[in-house]
């Protein structure tokens, strides 16, 4: 049995996730639901401020979260400066802008691969919009997730959509600026059942490919069929340089945005895994590790807060991972050898490891308790009232 705990190993896995951040969304923040039902919490923040102020929260003991995703137009404010601004006096900045393509009557049949014209530029001037934003907060990053598809055969062309698709995203990426990134998502099923227009991980990178270096794919951990190898998806994108972001979240049968790792811990593992092989956990890397979820019965922040540790502990594992004998093992056929380097790595306990992590930025070392006794979800629900503001599900 290898040792994934020897203590060059462990200083090395404390220096890399001394550089590890994880982006939190700010509808994660707000009242959200399903289709069936949003169940309202005090103190739930009711504006975009308010939200930044909740996820500032969860940097604040974690110290692993100092970006905040935007979602336009939920997020929209009269003056986002002061927002970036707000955002910068509590310790945080504007990650990405993400656009909405689905809450629109005119979208019915779709937005940028709309059979009329008039509705793809509506849809393409909706992006124009969000790139204003990101020049406004500094972001960065400009997040296309495309809910466009058709629930019948012959309900419209199918090669007719990908080459207005085509069209409509090249409008849109060539108003990026020079430093900006287009992460173009995917999703292979919902709204729409009969196709999704960018259905899998290939028709992202093809138009991402198509479009130029400045686009990149978004692997939501949740949009893939049961059964899929996730982590071969990310070790192809990561072999193409064009994994730009993760949305992680966790999921039993759909694109459920539970909180990541608590369906399959292994699974996360071994995504991570793959990014640790790669040496793509480098702040420099091009990977932005993002959450998206969307926390209906649990509470917001301590929801994140989890999420982010999670995260940091299947981090933690794959750093761990004794790749001398894994390598070995596989170069000479030891099958179970091979197994059981990854195996023993995932079975480390690795809270102890993060608890002297986070004690060294004078953290407390368990962040979820730190912030149970702050006091600061009493206060809130206190002082936050009529908490209406709304996001995915409302």
């Amino acid at each position: 049995m290898t040792d994934p705990g020897t203590p060059d190993r462990r200083a090395a896995a404390l220096a890399a996730l001394a550089e590890q951040t994880i982006e939190l969304p700010s509808w994660a923040f707000g009242n959200s639901g399903t289709r069936f039902k949003v169940f309202g919490q005090p103190g739930v923040a009711r504006d975009p401020f308010e939200k930044i102020e909740d996820a500032a929260q969860v940097h604040r003991y974690t110290g692993a979260a100092p970006r905040v995703s935007l979602h336009v137009p939920w997020d929209l404010v009269d003056d986002f400066g002061k927002l970036a601004a707000h955002a910068a006096d509590l310790g945080v900045s504007i990650g990405a802008i993400n656009s909405n393509l689905f809450q629109d009557d005119d979208y019915r049949l779709g937005s940028l691969t709309h059979p009329e014209k008039r509705v793809r530029d509506k849809a393409i001037a909706h992006h124009t919009q969000c790139i204003d934003v990101m020049r406004a907060t500094g972001s960065t990053d400009l997040k296309l997730w495309l809910p466009d598809g058709t629930n019948y055969a012959g309900q419209d062309d199918l090669r007719g959509r990908q080459d207005r698709l085509a069209d409509s995203l090249q409008q849109i990426y060539a108003q990026l600026d020079p430093g900006m990134r287009l992460l173009l998502e995917y999703k292979f099923y919902e709204p729409y059942f009969y196709a999704m227009d960018i259905p899998d991980w290939g028709t992202s990178l093809l138009h991402c490919l198509a479009l130029g270096e400045q686009a990149t794919v978004v692997l939501d951990t949740g949009h893939h069929a049961p059964g899929t190898n996730i982590e071969f998806i990310v070790m192809q994108l990561l072999r193409a340089g064009r994994l730009g972001a993760f949305d992680f979240n966790s999921r039993y049968y759909g694109d459920d945005d539970l909180i990541v790792g608590s369906a399959d811990p292994f699974q996360l593992f071994r995504i991570m895994n793959e990014i640790v092989a790669a040496d793509a956990l480098r702040p420099d890397s091009g990977v932005n590790f993002m959450l998206d979820q969307c926390h209906n019965i649990e509470p917001k922040i301590p929801g994140q807060i989890r999420s982010v540790t999670n995260v940091q502990e299947a981090t933690a594992k794959a750093l761990l991972v004794d790749r001398e004998a894994l390598a070995a093992a596989q170069q000479s056929g030891d099958v179970l050898g091979a197994h059981g380097a990854l195996t023993d790595a995932f079975s480390t306990d690795v809270r102890p490891l993060l608890a002297e992590l986070r004690e060294s930025k004078g953290l407390d070392a368990d962040p979820y308790a730190a912030y149970a006794r702050s006091g600061h979800a009493e206060r809130i629900a206190r002082e936050r009232v009529g908490g209406t503001q709304a996001s995915w599900g409302a």
